[in-house]
C-alpha cells in the first residue's frame, strides 16, 4: 500500500508515518515549509510552500497512490510570500471558498472536498494508524474515581446537548459544576483559563475532569481530537484530576510519554465507550426577534443570533452557557464559570484570521435574559462594540430583557443591533420583526 501524508506542524504526521511504515506501507510526506517538523526527512518527502498547489497534488498522486492523510496544525499563510505555481491559480476559486467558509466544520469539509475533487482519496489518521486510538477503560496507573466519573458524565451530557452546533469538543467539570466549554480557542487555551477561576488556586487537592471527544458530524478524517503529553501538563497545571475521552474516537499522541507524565502526576486517563451518538441532530430553536433601537441586523447577523440562541437555550438545564458569541455561524466562545465580561474579552483573538482583517462588524453576542450576576446591558453593549460584534440579542425573559429598552440609545450610539428574542421548540420557522 502507498500513502501520502500532507504534513503540518506537530508530532502527529510523524506518528502516522511510523505506524503506516511499520505495517509495510510506502509512505511519502508532502511537508508544508515553515510548519512541518524537520524530522519528517527520515521518510521519503517533498517540501512545498502554500503556493505550490500544483506540485503538492502531483506529488501526492504519484507517490501516495492517490491515498492521502492530512495531519498537523497550520498557521495563517502569508499570501505575499507563497510563490504560487500554476496549480495555485487553477485552484484559486476553491481556495477563496475555503477562506470565506464559516465554522471549523465548514472549512474542514471543504478541504476534504477540494482534495477529493482533485482525484485523491482522503483517509483518516485512525484508518491508517489505528494503534493511535484511545481504548476503553483506564489508560494510566491512576484509576478514575467515582466523583470524577460523575463529572465526566456531566461533561459528555453537555457535549451531547450541544449537538451539531460546532462547539463543545472539550468540557471541564469539577464537583458537578461546568467550569469551561471549548469554543474556537482550542483545548489548551481553555485549560489555561480554568486555573484562574475563583476558588481553583486554593483547592487542597486536584479535582475535576477534562471531558473530550469529537462533535457529532465532525470531519474525523482530518480533525480527530487528540491528547498527548502537553495535554497532561495542561490538565495538571489547571488542578484537574483526570482526562476522560471517548474511546475509539480520540487519538493519543506519544502514548508512552503521555502515560509516563500521567503516572508521574497521578493523573487519571480514561476512555468511555459510546458516550455521544454520532448521528444526533441539533435543530435550531425557532425564535421571533424584536428590534430595539434603529440598527437592523443583517440576514447573516440573524443566522448568528439563531445559532447563539440554540447554544444558550440548550445549556440552560446545566446551569451554564449563559452567553455565547457566534460569528459567521462559527461558535467563537461559550460562557462557562468565568462570566460574560471575561468571555467577551477573548473574542477578538478567536476570530478567523480573515475576519480579523475585515472592517465590517461581524457576529452576535447572545445572552439568556434570566442569567443571574450578568453585567448591566449597557456594559455588555460597550464590550460587544469593542470586540467589533454587530449585534446583541437577549433571549427569553428576565432582568436583561427589562433593561433592553433603556439601553436602546446606547446600542444606536455604538452602531449595534439590539434585539430581544422569544424562543420556542417545535413551532416551525423563524422570523424577525
Amino acid at each position: 500500500m502507498r500513502i501520502g501524508i500532507l504534513a503540518g506542524g506537530g508530532r502527529l504526521p510523524l506518528m502516522i508515518a511510523e505506524s503506516a511504515a511499520a505495517r509495510g506501507a510506502h509512505v511519502h510526506i508532502v511537508a508544508i515549509r515553515g510548519e512541518a517538523d524537520p524530522e519528517i526527512e527520515r521518510f521519503h518527502h517533498t517540501w512545498v510552500n502554500w503556493g505550490q498547489i500544483g506540485r503538492m497534488l502531483a506529488t501526492l498522486r504519484r507517490e501516495g497512490g492517490e491515498q492521502l492523510v492530512i495531519a498537523g496544525g497550520v498557521r495563517r499563510p502569508d499570501f505575499w510570500h507563497i510563490r504560487p505555481d500554476a496549480g495555485f491559480f487553477a485552484s484559486l476559486p476553491q481556495i477563496l471558498g475555503l477562506i470565506a467558509a464559516g465554522g471549523d466544520d465548514s472549512v474542514l469539509t471543504r478541504v476534504v472536498r477540494f482534495f477529493e475533487g482533485k482525484g485523491l482519496r482522503v483517509k483518516g489518521a485512525h484508518e491508517i494508524a489505528p494503534d493511535l486510538l484511545a481504548e476503553a477503560g483506564d489508560l494510566a496507573l491512576t484509576r478514575l474515581g467515582e466523583a470524577d466519573r460523575r463529572d465526566a458524565e456531566l461533561g459528555f451530557a453537555v457535549r451531547r446537548r450541544l449537538g451539531r452546533l460546532d462547539a463543545g469538543q472539550s468540557v471541564v467539570v469539577a464537583d458537578g459544576r461546568v467550569l469551561a466549554i471549548e469554543g474556537a480557542e482550542g483545548t489548551d487555551r481553555m485549560l489555561e483559563r480554568v486555573l484562574g477561576l475563583p476558588g481553583r488556586e486554593e483547592a487542597p487537592l486536584r479535582r475535576g475532569v477534562l471531558a473530550k471527544g469529537p462533535k457529532p458530524g465532525q470531519e474525523l478524517r482530518i480533525d480527530m481530537p487528540a491528547i498527548g503529553p502537553r495535554t497532561i501538563d495542561s490538565v495538571v497545571a489547571a488542578d484537574l484530576a483526570a482526562i476522560v475521552v471517548e474511546s475509539g474516537a480520540v487519538l493519543i499522541l506519544d502514548r508512552e510519554e503521555t502515560r509516563r507524565r500521567a503516572d508521574a502526576n497521578n493523573c487519571a486517563v480514561h476512555g468511555l465507550v459510546g458516550v455521544l451518538p454520532a448521528g444526533e441532530a441539533a435543530p435550531a430553536a425557532p425564535f421571533s426577534a424584536q428590534l430595539i433601537g434603529r440598527v437592523r441586523p443583517s440576514r447573516r447577523d440573524l443566522g448568528d443570533i439563531e445559532r447563539g440562541i440554540a447554544v444558550v437555550t440548550r445549556l440552560a438545564a446545566f446551569a451554564t452557557g449563559k452567553a455565547a458569541v457566534v460569528a459567521r455561524a462559527h461558535v467563537l466562545a461559550v460562557e462557562g464559570a468565568e462570566g460574560t465580561a471575561a468571555m467577551l474579552a477573548r473574542v477578538r483573538s478567536l476570530r478567523q484570521w480573515s475576519d480579523r482583517r475585515s472592517r465590517r462588524r461581524l457576529g452576535a453576542l447572545v445572552c439568556r435574559a434570566a442569567a443571574t450576576e450578568a453585567p448591566p446591558l449597557t456594559t455588555l453593549l460597550q464590550q460587544a462594540a469593542l470586540q467589533d460584534l454587530a449585534a446583541v440579542a437577549i433571549a427569553g425573559n428576565g432582568p436583561l430583557l427589562e433593561d433592553a429598552r433603556e439601553a436602546a440609545r446606547t446600542a444606536d450610539d455604538l452602531g449595534l443591533s439590539l434585539v430581544t428574542c422569544e424562543t420556542g421548540w417545535g413551532q416551525g420557522g423563524t422570523g424577525a420583526a
